[in-house]
């Protein structure tokens, strides 16, 4: 049975993911962000699952983390948040967070209210890829939860084979070994490692991140993959304007473009 996520990526080109951090800038932002970002046109949604030491997040996303937990932001109350979420939210979403506070939640249970809230993937970056074969890919596969996995320029094309063998949805191309943060341009490396990753011929379908903040960064990365994810410059939106609706649509259509 072909999930959301698996829809999407068959019926779409150029799709355009969006990350947010639970509970930021307010507690209680979660879910007006998310209906906001679908209502603007946003094909994907990532929520971040705040977290203390996020290694391969930049700065303001670290801000953002750091302002959530002051909040009072957890699993627990994000799931709490969620609960309604299918309601009126028809675009995936997926939860990307760090491990250490999922295996705490207790990682079946982390995995079963994914699936009764509506979420349709996760992507924990530090969850190490044979680990999770060992220990956790049955789990997810029942649930019909798709676990995404990163590669980077420095993963090896057999790694990246192995990994496409095991996703169910998409594989995330960090777009270059740097944290995250919106870059002005697409380097010629990049695209170097992009056209290797398309060149050996993987079943799942790319999106790109890391980088992307623009417009035009945005079509370059579309250019190479079914579409990239936007991280950093829409959190500083919200540290600028909240959970404004109308600021909200405006930013995904100035890198839409509609």
């Amino acid at each position: 049975m072909m999930n959301r996520l698996n829809k999407l990526f068959a019926s779409q080109k150029n799709i355009c993911s969006v990350y947010y951090t639970a509970g930021y800038p307010n507690i209680n932002d979660t879910m007006p962000v998310l209906e906001a970002l679908q209502e603007g046109g946003a094909d994907l949604v990532e929520i971040g699952m705040p977290f203390s030491d996020p290694l391969a997040d930049g700065p303001t996303i670290q801000a953002s983390s750091e302002q959530a937990l002051d909040n009072g932001m957890s699993i627990q109350l994000l799931f709490e948040q969620l609960q309604t979420m299918r309601q009126n939210i028809t675009i995936p979403v997926v939860l990307m967070g760090y491990f250490n506070p999922v295996f705490k939640y207790g990682v079946e249970k982390f995995i079963s209210k994914c699936r009764e809230v509506g979420v349709d993937g996760v992507i924990i970056p530090d969850l190490p890829f044979d680990e999770y074969r060992e220990l956790y890919e049955s789990l997810f596969n029942e649930a019909a939860i798709s676990n995404i996995f990163l590669i980077t320029p420095q993963t090896s094309n057999e790694r990246i084979g192995l990994i496409d063998a095991h996703s169910r949805s998409f594989i995330y191309v960090v777009s270059s070994a740097s944290v995250t943060g919106a870059k002005q341009n697409v380097q010629q490396n990049q695209i170097d490692y992009f056209n290797r990753v398309n060149n050996l011929g993987l079943k799942s379908p790319r999106l790109i991140g890391f980088g992307i903040g623009s417009r035009d960064t945005f079509e370059t990365a579309c250019q190479h993959a079914s579409g990239a994810i936007i991280g950093s410059a829409f959190v500083k939106l919200l540290d600028e304007h909240g959970a404004d609706k109308q600021q909200i649509k405006a930013f995904i259509n100035t890198i839409k473009n509609k």
